[in-house]
């Protein structure tokens, strides 16, 4: 059998948007079209370093095909598939609340759409391939570290049960890369990466807002259009109504995207409207973090520390914002500023309702009772923002809680609990009592719902994660990458595919941050260089 015979190539946005003319990849505005034709830029000894075998597998890949040279040459730019016409997404967005005008992608570049035959239309997307009409003042490049955050992670979200990007293959590209990693003039050259994402659509809020902010209403009626043709089929022929209908999907998508952050202790740390997908997945991982002791201030991107914008506790409220800018970029298509409005304004409610039913499934409670239990969650997490807690160790242990234990009695329940907490001392004499009345108080819940023991523990655990990845973790990983060990790049991989088992011959990947992680470069916050 041929190499790639498997694949078959779609290329529906090329075909169904304007494309750009000019066919230079040098960074200029382009106006009036949704993408630029630019192949990527050639690389001098690529390798592949990773690669997801049943990601590969269920695209249309063979074994064949995974073990040639010619795919590593494909993913990392220097071949391309007979039909291949790679392009660059045009779009727009705000940054940091501030609108930043044309973006696109400027590091970015789709491969190719295929069809697959078993998860329809995908869009295979180089990341770090060179220079495109969008990338401005950079030079469209990445590098290991933030390449290898990438991989990770969109895999570890996707087996969290999370909506994320895929991560198909990990390649070097044999070329260096000059990257001033903290914006201090201390800059360094660091070994050049390129990642392939995988999703069905990579359209962002931004997309819309581009062409609506330059009152190109034919671009964004085509770009609106196509969208819901090819992305939200169910819906139904494009028209007022459904364009009303759409944005409510989107809203309710964006919204349960959210309520999973917070479920694991997730922080994107640049939810910029040109890093929110159409599709509610997580896309663009960048200064992203995991929360280690439970702080809702908390943001990983050093551009971010002093106005914290994008700080864990207000992943929510800036999701409102984002949906608030969407909506305003497709009102010229509806003229009715009301079902906009209505939608935005019932998002805080569906928010909240969502959260709190997340925080009940954590619980381990059966069904959530808003009488008790929004107080019983509001309380808990005031409690572990007052002491410095590990959230997913903390969640994992409270699960091994006994309702039979006698929380009240000399503290008993710190058996159970005190491997999530990184200061002894803090415990004193006020929290382990107000701690004691929260336990007694869940402890009568659990009792009132006569949950079993072995039936709430299973269910906790399948909500609250044992393996995350937790920064210092993957420093470690790029660390020991940067010298040509991958080994633990490798096994972070494995471990990250089961993160609610137990694992045993893991445990060490489960415990808490250590200290002299604490304030170390790319284990406490990152900065948007790449």
């Amino acid at each position: 059998m041929a190499l790639f015979s498997g694949i078959q190539l779609a290329n529906q946005f090329i075909h169904q948007l304007p494309a750009d003319h000019e066919t230079a990849a040098f960074p200029r505005l382009v106006e009036k079209c949704a993408f630029s034709f630019v192949n990527p830029t050639r690389v001098s000894k690529p390798s592949l370093v990773a690669i997801e075998d049943d990601l590969a597998l269920s695209l249309g890949f063979s074994r064949e095909d995974m073990a040639g040279q010619e795919f590593t040459q494909l993913f990392s730019g220097n071949k391309l598939l007979d039909g291949m016409q790679p392009f660059a997404m045009c779009y727009g967005g705000h940054q940091f609340g501030q609108w930043a005008g044309q973006l696109g992608d400027g590091r970015a570049i789709n491969l190719a759409e295929i069809q697959t035959p078993k998860h329809g239309r995908k869009i295979l997307q180089l990341k770090g391939a060179g220079l495109t009409p969008y990338s401005r003042t950079a030079d469209g490049l990445a590098v290991l570290r933030s390449s290898i955050r990438e991989f990770l992670c969109s895999e570890a979200m996707y087996h969290l049960g999370i909506p994320t990007t895929r991560a198909l293959t990990l390649c070097l590209t044999g070329e260096q890369v000059w990257r001033d990693m903290f914006y201090d003039g201390n800059g360094a050259y660091e070994p050049g990466a390129i990642v392939c994402r995988v999703s069905s659509s990579f359209t962002r809020f931004g997309t819309f807002q581009l062409p609506a902010k330059r009152g190109d209403l034919d671009l964004l009626t085509r770009l609106v259009d196509y969208t819901i043709t090819n992305d939200f089929p169910h819906l139904g022929k494009p028209s007022k109504e459904v364009y009303i209908a759409w944005f409510n999907e989107v809203c309710q998508r964006t919204c349960e995207l959210i309520v999973h952050w917070m479920r694991v202790g997730f922080v994107h740390g640049v939810m910029n409207t040109d890093n929110m997908s159409i599709l509610g997945e997580t896309i663009d991982y960048g200064p992203y973090g995991w929360i280690d002791d439970f702080n809702l201030h908390w943001t990983p991107n050093t551009t971010d520390a002093q106005g914290k914008r994008y700080r864990f506790g207000d992943q929510g409220q800036i999701s409102q914002w984002n949906l608030f800018q969407l909506a305003n970029a497709i009102y010229p298509l509806i003229q009715d500023a009301a079902p906009l409005q209505k939608a935005i304004d019932d998002y805080a409610e569906l928010y909240h309702g969502k959260w709190l039913k997340m925080m009940s499934a954590k619980l381990g409670l059966g069904s959530f009772q808003a009488d008790t239990d929004t107080e019983l969650i509001q309380s808990l997490e005031d409690l572990l923002g007052q002491v410095e807690t590990d959230m997913t160790i903390f969640f994992r242990r409270l699960a091994m809680l006994p309702v039979d234990v006698a929380v009240t009695k000399n503290n008993l329940w710190l058996d159970y609990l005190s491997d999530s907490y990184y200061q002894a001392d803090q415990l004193g004499s006020d929290y382990l009592n107000a701690m004691s009345t929260w336990l007694a108080g869940y402890i009568e819940r659990l009792i009132d719902e006569n949950a079993d023991f072995e039936r709430r523990k299973q269910s906790m655990d399948s909500v609250n994660p044992k393996y995350v990845l937790r920064n210092y973790l993957a420093q470690q990983a790029i660390d020991l990458a940067h010298q040509g060990d991958f080994s633990m790049l490798r096994q972070l991989q494995q471990v990250l595919r089961k993160p609610y088992d137990e694992q045993p011959d893991y445990q060490h990947l489960a415990g808490k941050r250590p200290d002299w992680a604490r304030h170390k470069a790319g284990c406490s916050m990152l900065s948007c260089s790449s």
